[in-house]
């Protein structure tokens, strides 16, 4: 599946997390630790927030290891809250358009997993996406569309609560699109939603295997990864459990049980 991680604190240059770490996102482009495959080699993404009031993003078909742009704008930008995300497809196409963070005005998605037996609840799920929303569907994956739902799920309330009551709320839609359709393959939900000021990072499965996620608070600071970024374990690193939701807005972050 994919690799990614999220940051929110005090402004930094992103190469500190993408590119610099032992374990860097690049490292695990190419030799994931604790993911169910070593290379994640479908394209990557950025997603960042600067004085505008809507993210930049940057998104490429290359392996991550092997595009120097890359390099260079983590080594240029730098920013308190930003997205990085490096792709396995789970069977759809390797395009740009089907790299992680998806956008949609100030909000920024991304997310490592699968629904089960997409290719027989896609069409029923993109029925429920809002017509206002439809028009940014620029590619093929579930990830992509699972964020587009969200919209019809509430997102976009201005509240905390309304980005975990989305999520919800979209999981249990997408739940019983596979229970109609007679899924056998689990719904994987490893994902993590901004609007430029919080996080919401949840971690959940259906089959209890949910992909790796870990988070840390240090400082100003706090750091979402799906696996720990220094060899040493020098970041006071914990685990996410399954079935739970991690909300980081300023210097809080709350851990909720995400009971579907």
């Amino acid at each position: 599946m994919c690799r990614w991680l999220a940051y929110l604190g005090a402004p930094r240059y992103l190469e500190t997390l993408v590119t610099e770490p032992a374990n860097s996102l690049v490292q695990q482009s190419l030799h994931a630790q604790r993911g169910t495959v070593p290379t994640n080699g479908d394209g990557f993404g950025l997603g960042w927030y600067g004085e505008r009031d809507v993210p930049g993003v940057y998104r490429e078909t290359l392996p991550a290891w092997n595009d120097r742009n890359l390099r260079s704008l983590c080594q240029q930008i730098r920013s308190s809250l930003f997205f990085a995300h490096v792709r396995a497809s789970t069977g759809t196409a390797t395009t740009r358009a089907n790299c992680h963070p998806f956008v949609v005005g100030r909000w920024l998605f991304m997310h490592n997993g699968k629904i089960g037996n997409y290719e027989r609840v896609r069409r029923r799920l993109e029925l429920d996406v809002q017509d206002e929303h439809y028009g940014f569907r620029e590619g093929t994956t579930d990830s992509e569309l699972f964020f587009l739902l969200m919209f019809a799920d509430g997102l976009g309330n201005g509240q905390g609560a309304g980005i975990c009551d989305a999520l919800l709320r979209t999981t249990r839609r997408v739940l019983d699109a596979m229970e109609a359709a007679d899924a056998s393959e689990p719904l994987r939900l490893t994902a993590a939603l901004t609007d430029g000021r919080r996080v919401a990072a949840v971690r959940y499965a259906s089959d209890n295997l949910p992909p790796t996620l870990y988070w840390a608070r240090s400082g100003d600071r706090t750091v979402i990864v799906s696996e720990p970024l220094d060899a040493g374990d020098s970041e006071p690193w914990q685990e996410v459990p399954n079935g739970h939701l991690l909300l980081a807005e300023g210097s809080d972050v709350e851990l909720r049980a995400f009971n579907v």
